[in-house]
């Protein structure tokens, strides 16, 4: 599974690609390490121990038990500049692993199926880099962040001042994405990711015998009027140039076919692009479900929950990690500005308070069958990709 980084005769092996290569290794056993003991949002307790163990080894100052179980290094350069963050969020996935490698998951019914495991390597071979070759402007501090997958990490750190002392002035971070192929780079100004909003409603109405609909109130109807209704909210309250997506996932109502439900319950999801539109479809959602309950005699109960704001990118640091992942990156495919998910991520939280980019780094290779996607109980990635990573962060700190 591990190979050499994607090369042709041409190319110019800097120094910093050459040390890093000879980092490849030692990258591929930290991520198989990382792999075999995942841990869910805000438990990452051996996570965190193996990464302070890294850190005091190569003495890189820094703080523990953040927001639980976070962690933020801040390495110094020899010049003076600016502050920069780097985040890697830490945490795993309730999904029970089906590969059989020798570095499979040992926690039953927990996996590294997002790749978290390959960003808190990327980012310890960067530190350990840049721990090594001290010549570059300004300070790095490393993020690594627990819950990114839920309840989500990134606020919690935020209030408990991860940016600041020093104050942080920009900061990035990636994702290792199997929806791109190894060697490119999605990278984009303005929106990258979108919000996440969820939603529980709970229809009552009156249930009774099938043969006798009038004595009731038929909340399996109500709820199946509530399901169409809400499409409507895209296709025709929203501008049409823009995204966005209402998602009924779950409808759970009555347990027998000659009986009319007293309840149906409807779960869904709401994502979106522009910051615009939050509270909208809060707003929206509750005056249709209460319409069409009041329509009917029903009544409802409504648990609506905004987790995460859009993740948006700002122009000047999208365009410098874009001109040194050209660098970097030697796919013909090179940097996709076209890499658009409706999937959420809490790095939008650091993004509201300082100017960044968050950007994917393509981590597929069909040809060797790693190339399910996330959340897949076989994903996996080729970890040549954990040396592209690194050279990525170390270019970037280095122009300063």
């Amino acid at each position: 599974m591990v190979s050499t980084f994607l090369s042709s005769p041409s190319v110019d092996l800097s120094q910093i690609r050459l040390e890093i290569r000879s980092l490849q290794a030692q990258l591929v056993t930290w991520r198989r390490q990382l792999h075999q003991c995942p841990e869910l949002g805000f438990r990452e307790e051996l996570t965190a121990e193996f990464i302070t163990e890294k850190l005091k080894q190569w003495g890189i100052p820094h703080q523990t038990g953040i927001a639980r179980t976070g962690i933020v290094a801040t390495i110094e350069g020899n010049r003076p500049g600016r502050v920069l963050a780097i985040r890697a969020d830490m945490d795993a996935l309730p999904i029970q692993e089906q590969n059989e490698v020798s570095y499979k998951s040992q926690h039953d019914g927990v996996m590294h199926a997002c790749g978290h495991d390959g960003h808190v390597t990327i980012a310890l071979g960067t530190a350990y880099y840049l721990s090594q070759h001290r010549d570059f402007p300004g300070t790095v501090k490393f993020i690594f962040q627990p819950a990114e997958e839920g309840p989500g990490g990134a606020k919690p750190m935020i209030e408990a001042g991860v940016l600041k002392n020093p104050t942080v002035d920009s900061i990035i971070g990636l994702h290792l994405w199997n929806n791109l192929p190894l060697g490119t780079v999605g990278v984009r100004t303005g929106a990258l990711m979108a919000a996440v909003e969820t939603f529980e409603v709970l229809i009552l109405g009156k249930g009774g015998h099938g043969a006798i609909p009038q004595q009731t109130i038929d909340s399996i109807v109500v709820g199946s009027q509530v399901v169409n209704a809400l499409q409507t909210i895209v296709a025709r309250n929203i501008d049409p140039i823009e995204s966005a997506v209402v998602t009924v996932g779950a409808f759970h109502a009555g347990n027998a076919c000659n009986v009319i439900a007293a309840s149906a319950q409807l779960k869904g999801t709401v994502r979106y692009f522009n910051p615009n539109y939050a509270g909208y479809f809060k707003q929206r959602i509750e005056q249709i479900v209460a319409g069409i309950c009041q329509a009917h005699g029903a009544t409802y109960e409504l648990n609506y929950q905004s987790l995460y704001p859009p993740v948006i990118n700002d122009g000047a640091v999208a365009d410098r990690v874009r001109s040194v992942a050209e660098t970097v990156v030697e796919s013909p495919l090179g940097v996709v500005p076209n890499c658009q998910t409706m999937g959420g991520e809490d790095m939008s939280f650091f993004l509201q308070e300082v100017p960044g980019c968050y950007f994917f780094l393509g981590s597929a290779n069909s040809q060797i069958g790693l190339d399910y996607p996330h959340h897949h109980p076989r994903f996996d990635f080729d970890e040549t990709v954990l040396g592209m990573g690194v050279e990525i962060f170390v270019r970037y700190v280095e122009q300063g």
